[in-house]
């Protein structure tokens, strides 16, 4: 490399994965709504607000398959199905907080 080059420039491969998972519309908002626990489809489409409901089943799916939320249905009477944070999702709330934080002090609305 001659004198005054620079090497290219390359974003690390895990950090492109997750900004293009979580990045994803809707992906986050989901996992952050689901910080404060376990959540029920109805009550997760009322705290995201603005999403229709195969949108959000859609993005439940894929949280499930990428091992970030677990659907967990209990037998009842009646019959419920809940959406919690698995290990791996609960592993992303120090991040989502700072996240936050940062858009709290430094984003204008």
């Amino acid at each position: 490399m001659a004198t005054g080059e620079r090497e290219p420039r390359e974003c690390d491969a895990a950090l492109v994965r997750a900004f293009e998972f979580l990045g994803k519309r809707w992906n986050g908002v989901i996992l952050a709504t689901l910080l404060s626990g376990p959540a029920g489809f109805a009550e997760l489409r009322r705290a995201v607000g603005g999403i229709s409901d195969s949108v959000l089943s859609d993005r439940l799916g894929e949280l499930g398959r990428a091992g970030l939320v677990e659907r967990v249905v209990d037998d009842g009477p009646p019959i419920t199905v809940g959406y919690s944070l698995t290990a791996s999702g609960e592993a992303l709330l120090p991040a989502l907080r700072e996240i936050t934080a940062w858009a709290t002090a430094n984003l204008r609305t």
